[in-house]
């Protein structure tokens, strides 16, 4: 159970988030009918408003408001109620991530931060948008520093046991955030507010981008690492099997914290600059990320597989059938790590140099970015929800409920294969991404691209129609389903009896092989960077 004292504090995220996924989702429709010919939008609202809000709401403030909301329900779940003044550092955490939101949404709103959803430089928004998002970022360290506390806490009291994986995995995601988002500190700190309050008339682009992608892409695995959480640690559960492995699961985690952030090249494959040489080593450091998603594919089959053979499933994958498809907690779950399997392919050739040349800048990346966080992550957070929401309100997932839960999963995955596949392909034939028109005053080459483009809008119509059944559906669970109390499952490791190596909980080692390996792939570039600076940049607002 939730402590209760904790209950408010996890809604709250989980509320707040929903409402960004609404309003960040219909801006999404909205892109794709525009993109599409189908609408065009009011004067005074331009298409790079609408993409930079879409990216913002769903990419940084639903994912970081549900991750927070979903671990502290954990935390609470698996170690016992916060204490007050942990609390009290979570409801400022939040308080100020709501504050930077609004802030910076109402500057998108009104033209003053049209900057797309990365915030390249010479696009300059105004100085209260930079503000937000510094606003935002503070809120995490206060939400880190109490989940942080309180695992340090359960050990103290608890001397010599196994920590709970749900607890570790959550310190794990965190210390992954806490280093990854001092890059874009950094940048907008040092970089972006005084250039836009005019201390600086110019700002090093190279360096600004440099520090983004430091942290755009372990950005990626803040997002997948709480979906993997559910992977490991629920879906065992709700399909009656174990953990194949609890050391292997620390593990896998904590290769994620060392692979996942001295990796920001691979983004920059094409920007002058930077040396070939360093490009080249963090491309290797990209394909060593490979190794935990392939232990987290292997873990997660092998639970599937004692599970259905435990149930007296024959054959080599006979268990496959043993596996409850029409649960919707498995079933989201599921899908989700289906579409992991495409996306990690994408990311292989976005991320390797000859083959990136071919989709550079296309809506292929963009397609690879949907099947991540909108297909592999939000179908495993809506998963989270059907079960979570009621376990918090005191209320059941009905068979009537979870049967309409699993249409908006099929109704999600239809809408988000359409659209991905559509950007994948028309990528592919060079289709740009972060534009408005792609007719090319009817250039042959782009006549082609229009099927593709009305398919996208056909997917993000069935994708919107998925999130307004999934509100209605949540609002359901939270008010008007029967009283009674909904599991909120947490699985147990085949290896229970065993306690994983202590190396596995030394912080300090592995905290201090990622910041060597930051090292080691940073200092050198930034410094000649910061020495030998490309022409500096006045700011641009071009909307």
């Amino acid at each position: 159970m939730v402590n209760q004292n904790d209950v408010k504090l996890s809604l709250y995220h989980i509320y707040a988030a929903f409402v960004a996924l609404f309003i960040g989702g219909s801006l999404g429709l909205l892109q794709t009918l525009v993109r599409s010919e189908s609408i065009t939008l009011p004067f005074k609202l331009n298409y790079y408003q609408i993409l930079t809000a879409h990216g913002v709401l769903l990419a940084l403030v639903f994912t970081t408001l549900f991750i927070f909301g979903f671990m502290y329900a954990g935390i609470s779940r698996t170690t016992g109620e916060f204490t007050s003044h942990r609390r009290k550092a979570a409801w400022i955490g939040y308080l100020l991530m709501i504050i930077g939101t609004v802030l910076g949404v109402v500057m998108i709103l009104m033209n003053k931060a049209t900057v797309l959803y990365t915030f390249y430089a010479p696009l300059q928004a105004s100085p209260l948008f930079y503000i937000a998002l510094a606003l935002l970022i503070v809120g995490t360290y206060f939400a880190s520093y109490a989940i942080i506390s309180q695992y340090n806490g359960w050990r103290k009291a608890n001397p010599g046991q196994k920590t709970p994986l749900f607890a570790f995995m959550a310190v794990a995601t965190i210390v992954l955030w806490l280093i990854a988002t001092l890059g874009v500190v950094a940048a907008v700190l040092f970089q972006f507010i005084p250039w836009s309050l005019g201390w600086s008339e110019e700002i090093n682009v190279t360096l600004s981008r440099t520090l983004f992608w430091y942290f755009g892409h372990p950005l990626v695995y803040f997002w997948l690492l709480p979906a993997y959480m559910a992977w490991y640690v629920v879906v065992p559960k709700v399909i009656g099997g174990k953990i194949f492995s609890d050391s292997l699961a620390r593990l896998a985690f904590l290769l994620f914290i060392l692979f996942s952030i001295p990796v920001g090249f691979h983004h920059q494959l094409t920007e002058p600059g930077i040396s070939e040489a360093w490009k080249f080593l963090q491309v290797i450091l990209t394909f060593a990320v490979i190794l935990p998603s392939l232990m987290t594919a292997f873990s997660m089959f092998a639970s599937f597989e004692l599970a259905g053979r435990e149930k007296g499933y024959k054959g080599v994958f006979g268990w496959f059938k043993g596996l409850p498809w029409s649960d919707v907690r498995f079933l989201s779950a599921f899908i989700g790590m289906a579409f992991f399997i495409p996306a990690g392919a994408g990311g292989i050739i976005n991320a390797s140099h000859q083959m990136n040349q071919v989709i550079h800048n296309t809506i292929w990346v963009t397609g690879h970015f949907h099947i991540t966080i909108g297909a592999t992550v939000i179908l495993t957070f809506f998963g989270i929800a059907y079960w979570l929401v009621p376990h918090l309100k005191g209320r059941v997932l009905t068979k009537r409920m979870n049967s309409l839960a699993n249409f908006q999963i099929v109704l999600w995955t239809i809408g988000m294969f359409i659209m991905s596949a559509a950007m994948h392909f028309s990528g592919l034939s060079g289709n740009p991404r972060r534009t408005q028109n792609t007719d090319y005053n009817g250039h042959e080459v782009a006549s082609q691209w229009g099927s593709y483009e009305t398919a996208m809008a056909a997917g993000g119509t069935l994708l919107l129609f998925s999130i307004f059944m999934f509100i209605i559906l949540i609002i359901r669970l939270a008010k008007t389903e029967p009283l009674g109390q909904e599991e909120f499952p947490i699985g147990t490791a085949l290896d229970e009896s065993t306690n994983p190596p202590k190396l596995l909980e030394n912080w300090k080692l592995w905290i201090g092989i990622a910041i060597a390996l930051i090292l080691v792939a940073y200092t050198i570039p930034v410094f000649d960077i910061i020495q030998n600076p490309a022409p500096g940049s006045p700011g641009y607002k071009f909307w």
